[in-house]
């Protein structure tokens, strides 16, 4: 193992790093080997997610010119490969908001359940389910309005819960979700391929399940609701209260013809992260895949760890790298911030690791979109606080309203590499130089 030198560029490693770990969860690495054979009847491919479509395209390549193939895939905006647009022959693609859904989704879904009608025993369908699929294949359960899903959502989103409540709650307000749309494939076989975009990697919250049953009840999406002050209309009370809006459950005989191919996860990328990283001679240590939290909490955290690393290796200190995914939450105290869950982790670590003459921070998300912005991620160095306070940023004043990107867009130390089109879930590395 070795330390930094001056030829080294910290930033330049840490964006190698990232890129391994994206690369590792291309859906045209991961889908052609996880493919069935084709059936004795149609194929029809189904799906949603910031990675659908170039999963439809992986699958449109692989799969055997003379056997039958169609369907349709909801992406979020900006998220078609530009070769998904040239063959554009077998699989449809249609575009929807995300993280709000809006009129496009509803749409896409209805056209996607509409697809389900008339398949026989003899039929596949090939469900490509990535992050991202809740919001894009929002078909609102009977009695509720697209506006009062939207609203709802919004306030999940706002308030800081995790992503498995989030999804609770989505599934139940849903005609598709949660199961719903796998067992309107019946009699057909159905198998999912699943890139995951969530801490432990459970197909059923991944984008809400929509072919998987659903574990969950109508009392825990109340009780989730309830814990973080929604209110939610009459409507979706009552249903909820009654039980008319359950979903369907394990061991449904429905689903007996139905397999699950988790394609792609945050751990596997880390690893491909991690072999990038001693490969170039540094130290790993791999905190996990699955850590849950609070951004700015995570960040401060992870900087008191590379702290004590440093500090227990004396002067003899080799270069270390500190690797981590999950999915980090934000509780939105400032409607009118910037930035996602990566910004504010970077921000928290850089505020935790002030006075530190060493080290560098990236955290990012690999769909390369963080939150609402156009930035995937952003960068940390030893200089980031003293760099933003001669341009006159109080950084601290920027994570309490939720502002982060703005320190970073300003300091030039954002990264941006537009839609990535892959979704496994947070990517962070803390550099222990």
């Amino acid at each position: 193992m070795r330390n930094l030198n001056e030829n080294d560029d910290p930033r330049a490693l840490l964006r190698e790093l990232f890129d391994a770990a994206v690369e590792r969860a291309l859906p045209r690495h991961c889908v052609a080997p996880a493919l069935p054979a084709p059936p004795r009847g149609r194929t029809r491919v189904l799906g949603a997610g910031k990675a659908s479509a170039a999963m439809a395209q992986a699958v449109d390549a692989a799969w055997p010119v003379d056997a039958p193939l169609d369907g349709l895939v909801v992406t979020r905006y900006g998220h078609v490969p530009p070769e998904s647009l040239a063959r554009g022959a077998r699989i449809g693609i249609v575009e929807a908001a995300h993280p709000l859904p809006d009129e496009a989704g509803e749409a896409a879904a209805r056209r996607i359940v509409e697809a389900t009608r008339g398949l026989g025993a003899d039929d596949l369908v090939l469900c490509l389910v990535s992050g991202g699929g809740s919001s894009l294949l929002s078909l609102p359960a009977p009695g509720i309005a697209l506006a009062d899903k939207r609203a709802i959502h919004r306030a999940l989103l706002h308030s800081g819960a995790p992503i498995a409540e989030i999804n609770c709650v989505r599934k139940h307000l849903s005609a598709i979700k949660g199961g719903r749309l796998g067992a309107l494939c019946a009699p057909a076989r159905v198998v999912t391929l699943v890139i995951s975009d969530v801490p432990g990697d459970d197909p059923a919250v991944v984008a809400s399940g929509p072919t998987i049953p659903d574990p969950t009840t109508c009392a825990d999406a109340l009780a989730i609701l309830r814990r973080h002050r929604i209110e939610v209309p009459v409507a979706v009370r009552r249903g909820l209260e009654d039980g008319s809006l359950e979903t369907p459950k394990p061991g449904d005989a429905t689903f007996a013809n139905h397999e699950v191919r988790v394609i792609a996860t945050a751990r596997a990328s880390l690893e491909a992260a991690a072999a990038h990283a001693r490969r170039r001679g540094f130290e790993v240590r791999v905190l996990g895949d699955a850590i849950e939290g609070e951004s700015r909490e995570v960040g401060r955290a992870q900087a008191v760890l590379a702290r004590e690393i440093a500090r227990s290796a004396g002067g003899a200190a080799r270069a270390c790298v500190l690797l981590s995914g999950g999915e980090t939450t934000v509780t939105v105290r400032s409607p009118g911030g910037r930035g996602g869950r990566a910004a504010e982790f970077v921000l928290g670590c850089a505020r935790a690791r002030e006075g530190e003459p060493r080290g560098h921070v990236l955290a990012a998300d690999p769909d390369g979109i963080d939150g609402t912005e156009d930035n995937a991620g952003a960068f940390a160095s030893p200089t980031t606080l003293a760099r933003a306070r001669a341009l006159g940023l109080d950084a601290a004043a920027c994570l309490a309203r939720n502002d982060a990107w703005s320190v970073f867009a300003a300091l030039g130390d954002l990264l941006v590499t537009g839609p990535t089109c892959t979704n496994v879930n947070d990517f962070r590395a803390v550099l222990v130089a």
